[in-house]
């Protein structure tokens, strides 16, 4: 599986993103997903994840409310659409993948990352 962020960009505080994270393979449908963020000098952390079927999701606290994952398995695409940013959700947003139908908050339970994509809020 390769997965390819984009949409990351520059925006104010109070605006909205949407990631997008395409992944290539057979076996997309069956894998739970998620994203992650660092910040500089910042360890990676969670942020959202959903099952294969997306029927179910769970997402960090300080996102809780803003940030809707989703996902497109007919497009093999992920999203994370992220509203009222703050300047503390700056960072590189990755997308993972697990090969488990089952969603995690552990960065070492997920075997697939892609390459980030930046987002930066200005205040």
């Amino acid at each position: 599986v390769q997965l390819q962020a984009s949409g990351g960009g520059l925006v104010q505080a109070g605006g909205s993103l949407r990631l997008s994270c395409a992944a290539s393979g057979r076996t997309f449908s069956s894998y739970a997903k998620a994203w992650f963020r660092q910040a500089p000098g910042q360890e990676r952390e969670f942020v959202a994840a959903i099952s294969k079927a997306g029927g179910s999701t769970r997402y960090a606290d300080s996102v809780k409310g803003r940030f809707t994952i989703s996902r497109d398995n007919t497009k093999n695409t992920v999203y994370l659409q992220m509203n009222s940013l703050k300047p503390e959700d700056t960072a590189v947003y990755y997308c993972a993948a697990r090969t488990s139908v089952y969603i995690a908050a552990d960065r070492k339970e997920y075997d697939y990352w892609g390459q980030g994509t930046q987002v930066t809020v200005s205040s």
